[in-house]
């Protein structure tokens, strides 16, 4: 501790200012899991074990995921692997690795590796896709890529290669299959499409060409799970996919996708397609029913300063059962699979109406609305919950029939006060997603009285203070919370005791008074009794005192007792208090006048960890003087606001020769 000087000597403050009076001193269901990948590659869905398939070319790897996107497991050692296709029964998926010169069967039923097929020295298969009970695949190098095949299921798989001799394409074209149908798709600045039939183990050519709609920087293209539809994302302007007859490769239709030239398309079975855009500010997802220019659904990713996460080329893929579209997109330098439920199906917007206000036990009327873009079967019902206080998991109320309007209505008197919940829930069905509304209404409650006492009382330091709560008159509950909530932000707010009230509605709990405390009753209301919440904020004394020393004796002017001290003697007058961070005491100086005291000044000293503060007063000089000192904590002037303003005794000094 050190001992400080205070900052105007006694001497001066006698001969100057004694006589002057001082002064004082001075607060979606709809979800995306980031991926283990720094590349991505493609992606094939697993119907049956509800897996998801993702290559990682640059980490050499094919990570998969539940429907969710957490990660189940990894399969490892597939350098550069790329394209993936699925079997028809989900049982294989194959997977293509240049950096292998091989193609790798994953077996779905473990997400292992089961076989691993070389296709020959520097072949670097990229593209493949399963058709006619082959793997068909894209191998080779710029500016000549060729076809190849071979039988999985015969006793030694045997690897043809060049199976379109007097066929080749710059960069390893695009492979897309529906039972004996398999389409080749070149990328690039003039795009073509190829159909084959591969029944007999042998590429025919059906159809070779392209729309012109289509022909220019197709990013990414879908074949029908009949064969018979294609869909291409292309890149020029107008903005929109080409829909494509796969028997002639002419134009059907297309799919406007308003932002930007889609760059990633995907049939689900029952035909509805889905679309994607590069787009950071602009919608990222577009989805169609078969035939129809305007996308019922569409999705939009997050958006920041920099833009919104895009979707990868070639990044759409369906569930086989349609209930899901999985996206891959990227941002924030992460990869993301994104699993957007329902896609397939018209979305629907549950609307619920109910009073604001309503009594207790009185009759009252909720109506709805159900929304969509397609009109609901005849006989649909909404099923509607009651959730309050008495029933807080709900209480089903039945079910109610829609109008062909998709209108609804039904009556309920609420047995329990408190904020009452009316949900209206929509199953969904083969065309229309399932979706919920709610509304809440405001029930009565009778009022309670509650009292906590002690309020604005002043406590000594430690003080051991019982506070009791008075619960009046309510239908079931009784009981009571006590929390209390010290001053100073070192110290939470903390739960004193929970407990039913006694025989006079009284709950007690007692409080160490070394700060100030808001102490806090709680009563949360039952099904008739409305909540209730008092407050009673009590204060506390510091500990305060003062050490004299460097005297040469004690006694008495008249009744009050004084420390003598020679003349030229510095005073050392050490204090105690409290101790809080920050904390200072004021040291207050009072010289005796002819029969009065008068301030001569106070002034603000830190105190030590220890709580303790010490100060040296310049010596008068002159003998007779009469002074007095007083330490003291001001709540907030002290540096804090913990404790009530305390004021220590007065010591009081003589000087003599």
């Amino acid at each position: 501790m050190r001992t400080r000087t205070l900052s105007t000597a006694l001497a001066v403050l006698i001969s100057s200012s004694a006589l002057a009076v001082g002064t004082a001193g001075s607060a979606a269901a709809d979800s995306a899991a980031a991926l283990p990948i720094t590349s991505y590659g493609d992606l094939a869905v697993d119907g049956v074990h509800k897996r998801v398939y993702i290559s990682d070319p640059a980490g050499g790897k094919v990570v998969v995921t539940d429907y969710a996107g957490k990660l189940v497991t990894t399969v490892p050692n597939l350098p550069g692997v790329r394209d993936l296709a699925i079997t028809p029964d989900s049982a294989t998926v194959y997977a293509a690795v240049p950096g292998d010169d091989s193609v790798v069967a994953i077996a779905t039923s473990t997400s292992t590796e089961a076989t691993r097929y070389a296709i020959g020295e520097n072949t670097d298969p990229q593209t493949l896709a399963v058709a006619g009970g082959r793997v068909w695949f894209a191998y080779g190098q710029q500016p000549s890529h060729h076809v190849g095949s071979f039988d999985p299921a015969a006793s030694t798989p045997e690897v043809a290669l060049d199976q379109l001799p007097d066929r080749s394409w710059y960069d390893a074209p695009e492979l897309e299959s529906a039972g004996n149908t398999l389409v080749f798709g070149h990328h690039g600045t003039w795009s073509g499409l190829a159909v084959y039939d591969v029944s007999t183990g042998a590429p025919v050519l059906r159809k070779e060409g392209m729309p012109p709609e289509a022909a220019n920087y197709m990013n990414d293209f879908a074949l029908s799970a009949d064969g018979k539809k294609i869909v291409a994302a292309s890149g020029e302007s107008p903005y929109a996919a080409t829909a494509i007859n796969a028997e002639d490769l002419t134009r059907t239709g297309g799919y406007p996708t308003e932002a930007g030239g889609p760059t990633s398309a995907a049939i689900a079975p029952d035909g509805t397609v889905a679309l994607s855009t590069f787009a950071w500010y602009d919608k990222d997802v577009f989805v169609f029913k078969p035939g129809t220019t305007k996308p019922y659904r569409t999705y939009t990713y997050a958006q920041s300063a920099s833009g919104g996460d895009t979707i990868a080329n070639q990044g759409l893929a369906w569930a086989p059962d349609s209930s899901r579209l999985f996206a891959i997109s990227s941002g924030q330098d992460k990869l993301y699979l994104r699993v957007l439920e329902n896609a397939a199906r018209y979305p629907v917007t549950v609307s619920v109406s109910a009073p604001a206000k309503a009594t207790r036990a009185k009759k009252l009327t909720v109506t709805g609305k159900l929304t969509s873009g397609k009109a609901f079967p005849a006989g649909s019902k909404v099923t509607v919950v009651r959730t309050d206080i008495a029933s807080p998991k709900g209480r089903s109320l039945g079910t109610k029939t829609v109008s062909s309007s998709g209108a609804f209505s039904f009556t309920d008197a609420p047995p329990a006060g408190g904020n009452v919940v009316y949900t209206a829930q929509y199953a969904g069905d083969t065309t229309h997603a399932p979706a919920s509304g709610k509304d809440t209404v405001a029930v009565s409650r009778t009022s309670t009285a509650l009292s906590l006492n002690r309020n604005g009382s002043v406590y000594s330091y430690g003080a051991d203070v019982s506070f009791t709560a008075h619960l009046g008159k309510t239908y079931s509950n009784r009981v009571v919370e006590l929390w209390a909530d010290p001053a100073g932000g070192d110290k939470p707010k903390k739960l004193l005791k929970k407990g039913k009230v006694n025989s006079k509605g009284d709950l007690s709990v007692t409080v160490d008074m070394t700060r100030d405390t808001s102490v806090t009753a709680v009563y949360t209301g039952d099904t008739r009794s409305g909540p209730k919440t008092v407050k009673s904020t009590a204060y506390a004394k510091v500990k305060v005192s003062t050490s004299v020393s460097k005297h040469y004796k004690t006694g008495k002017i008249g009744s009050t007792s004084y420390y003598w001290f020679h003349k030229n003697t510095d005073p050392v007058l050490t204090t105690s208090m409290t101790y809080y961070k920050g904390r200072a005491q004021r040291f207050q100086l009072q010289v005796y006048y002819q029969g009065t005291w008068y301030d001569s000044g106070s002034e603000y000293f830190a105190l030590a960890t220890n709580g303790k503060s010490a100060v040296q007063l310049g010596a008068p000089g002159e003998a007779g003087i009469r002074a007095r000192m007083r330490s003291s904590y001001i709540n907030g002037s002290s540096g804090d606001t913990v404790n009530a303003t305390t004021h220590g005794a007065w010591k009081y000094m003589y000087f003599t020769k």
